[in-house]
């Protein structure tokens, strides 16, 4: 059984955090990321910190970030040992990186990625640990070659860990990315999951590399073939409404979103992943037939890319 360890972890995540707002910030070609280094002071609920990096009013991405923290507690929230109880009266400690990208262009679909590693411990007994992470695409004017390409990707990333592990992974992220109130998915879905620990330490933490360095293989090339697409007020408007669906998950649903702040996380980076514009309209309808309805016939329901 191989050793856990947390600092081979946290070197690969502030890594990656660089890797990826390298390449984001090529491909906008015209915004940097603005770094906010955060701490917590001895004391509080929560200690630890991190550095958020956000993008704004760039040439592709009207806001984005993309966050490493690593924060430790001396208990954990109850909605947390709730779900979990063998985590009460452990210390915890829990890093790493996640990203939400949206874009200007209504044809570029908003993205999404985190990759993460959870300890707790307690004296004379032994550490529960796992790992979680994924990458799902939101796309508002959606191309079948686009969703090919994410998903190929993906399965690319899964194969050399086991030929059942993109399509667990993959049902994993339908079921979680998905709105009961609404009955459809956020998006195309992708990759998800949470507990992995079945695998020795070393096989973990390869597939958490290899899911991170995967996002942009299976996100960039989209960007590149949408990003010059003429659109107009109509696309502009129906992005902005959807965009409504991506804020109603993060803030009803979203498991990351909910520890975060009930812990005592920083909240600004916490929300970063909204959008900088969204809207709601009462009854809402698309024209049969539309672009737009493609989205609701094709897309928002789980399928085989």
């Amino acid at each position: 059984m191989s050793a856990i360890n947390k600092q081979a972890v946290k070197q690969f995540l502030i890594e990656l955090q660089d890797s990826i707002c390298q390449q984001l910030e090529q491909v906008d070609g015209a915004a940097k990321f603005k770094q906010d280094a955060w701490s917590r002071e001895p004391g509080e609920k929560l200690g630890g910190g991190g550095l958020t990096r956000v993008m704004t009013d760039g040439a592709v991405f009207e806001q984005g970030g993309v966050n490493f923290s690593h924060v430790e507690g001396q208990e954990m929230p109850a909605s947390a040992t709730a779900h979990r109880p063998e985590l009460a009266g452990r210390r915890f400690e829990a890093m790493g990186v996640s990203l939400v990208m949206h874009p200007n262009n209504p044809y570029v679909p908003t993205s999404h990625a985190n990759v993460r590693f959870f300890i707790a411990e307690k004296d004379g007994e032994d550490p529960i640990w796992w790992f979680g992470g994924g990458f799902d695409l939101t796309p508002f004017y959606p191309f079948e070659e686009d969703a090919r390409h994410w998903h190929e990707t993906a399965k690319k990333v899964c194969a050399p860990f086991g030929e059942h592990v993109y399509r667990e992974h993959k049902a994993w992220c339908d079921k979680y990315f998905y709105l009961p109130h609404r009955d459809e998915t956020r998006g195309v879905g992708g990759l998800f999951f949470d507990d992995l620990n079945h695998w020795e330490f070393d096989k973990c933490l390869s597939y958490i590399k290899a899911v991170g360095e995967g996002y942009t293989q299976a996100y960039l090339p989209i960007v590149e073939r949408r990003k010059d697409t003429d659109f107009g007020d109509r696309e502009r408007q129906f992005q902005l409404y959807r965009r409504g669906r991506y804020v109603e998950f993060n803030l009803v649903f979203d498991r990351g979103t909910l520890f975060g702040l009930q812990s005592g996380g920083r909240t600004e980076s916490i929300l970063m992943s909204m959008p900088p514009l969204a809207r709601w309209e009462y009854g809402y309808q698309v024209e049969e037939d539309s672009h737009e309805a493609e989205l609701y016939k094709h897309f928002l329901k789980p399928r085989d890319w």
